[in-house]
């Protein structure tokens, strides 16, 4: 890669960088200034999950418990909504939206939505792609050094395809920016709806939601900018060696 080129992308890495720690920054101050907000009905986040649960039908999910700040996640294969300690007992305007946001993607589940079918879909690819990716583009180019007088193009094929199962963690964060949009969106519904927040209580609420979000948008971009390198890299790499072949 020229190094003009890689400065380029030294530079988009440290905007990411820098865009990442920012929303994790702000998430975590926005959670903290709202999770200081009691909340007047006194619901917290468990309550919160089970009353929307039970007022939509919702049969069969869990509620379990897990250790930290901010790592509440819904396991749909276990059937389980993970609160974490900052959410589970907290009867403030920051845990039961976190809450409802986990409540969302049930919804989400059982609604059949889209974008969450296609990332539900897409974490096996994620997985297979993030072990194979790196040493398929390897072994191509050790094979187009093999196949050199042989067949010229099997190296670029195997690195190739290290690429697009590479990329499939960039379409992973790229399907997952709407879904998270969404689960926020039907959260801030179903708060309103069941009486759990009241009017003026809302507003903190979605700012505590579009923080979180922040944080969706800084992985994609930086998953943005680590796929186009490692494309362009192995593009330039069998470019010059083509050249090089005439």
């Amino acid at each position: 890669m020229p190094y003009s080129d890689y400065l380029v992308f030294i530079v988009a890495i440290l905007v990411c960088t820098a865009f990442s720690l920012f929303a994790s920054a702000r998430v975590n101050g926005t959670f903290s200034k709202y999770d200081r907000q009691r909340l007047r009905s006194g619901v917290t986040g468990a309550e919160c999950v089970r009353r929307l649960m039970s007022r939509r039908g919702i049969r069969g999910i869990a509620i379990g418990r897990v250790s930290g700040k901010l790592s509440d996640h819904y396991h749909p294969s276990k059937g389980i909504i993970n609160l974490s300690d900052s959410t589970h007992d907290s009867a403030s305007v920051a845990a039961v939206a976190v809450a409802a946001h986990e409540m969302g993607h049930v919804m989400q589940h059982q609604d059949g939505y889209l974008f969450y079918r296609l990332r539900t879909a897409l974490v096996p690819v994620v997985n297979f792609g993030s072990m194979l990716a790196m040493p398929l583009v390897l072994i191509g180019i050790v094979l187009d050094n093999i196949t050199m007088y042989a067949d010229a193009d099997l190296g670029f094929t195997v690195a190739m395809i290290g690429v697009i199962l590479y990329g499939g963690s960039f379409l992973f964060a790229l399907v997952t920016l709407p879904v998270e949009l969404n689960a926020s969106r039907r959260a801030g519904e179903m708060l309103v709806a069941e009486g759990i927040l009241a009017a003026d209580e809302l507003p903190g609420a979605k700012r505590v939601l579009s923080a979180a979000a922040m944080t969706y948008l800084a992985s994609l971009l930086t998953s943005l900018v680590y796929f186009l390198r490692f494309a362009l890299y192995v593009l330039s790499i069998f470019g010059r060696r083509n050249n090089n072949r005439r």
